[in-house]
């Protein structure tokens, strides 16, 4: 009898469960993209960044970013320039948002290194962080205000009070299709 009542339970729950409903997943996604939505567009201006040996390396910093998959992601580059117009830095990312576990996350390149980094929006832009060694993470804190992109990287070790080692102060210089634009067409 107490057989008979398992299987009856587990072909009701059988019966009843089903596969998520991808266009509320969807939507869920999109909603919850939207915390990014003012990284949107084409940016440039100044930037600082500590190199190993400790010497300032200054750049011309410009980011660009947009949504791709409908909305459902924010795809990120970034290339800083030194003063002779040759390219210093570049980075890729992409930030998505998980449904199921209603956390945000950035898979990113960059300089030969590559990782998936927890990121949490704020009121004005975001923080995300990255390790740097035992006992180390630097901290990344953006504002992203009108026509004003900002965003400082903090090295936070064990023991030692934060240390900035990364500074940009970028402008709206405009809007951008990219990169859902220009999609390959059906014909």
């Amino acid at each position: 009898m107490r057989t008979l009542a398992l299987l009856a339970a587990c072909a009701t729950l059988a019966a009843t469960a089903q596969p998520p409903d991808p266009q509320a997943l969807l939507a869920a996604q999109k909603e919850a993209m939207k915390a990014f939505s003012a990284m949107n567009g084409v940016w440039r201006g100044p930037a600082w960044t500590i190199i190993p040996g400790g010497k300032k390396l200054e750049l011309t910093q410009t980011e660009r970013a947009g949504p791709m998959l409908d909305g459902t992601l924010k795809v990120v580059e970034g290339r800083g320039y030194l003063p002779d117009g040759t390219l210093g830095f570049n980075a890729f990312g992409v930030i998505a948002y998980d449904v199921r576990s209603k956390k945000y996350a950035m898979r990113s390149w960059a300089m030969g290194q590559s990782g998936e980094f927890a990121i949490t929006p704020t009121a004005d832009g975001y923080v995300w962080e990255r390790p740097a060694g035992p006992g180390a993470t630097i901290r990344y804190t953006a504002t992203v205000k009108g026509d004003t992109f900002s965003e400082f990287g903090e090295l936070i070790a064990e023991g030692r009070p934060p240390t900035r080692i990364f500074e940009m102060n970028l402008k709206r210089v405009g809007d951008t299709a990219w990169p859902a634009g220009d999609a390959v067409p059906m014909r």
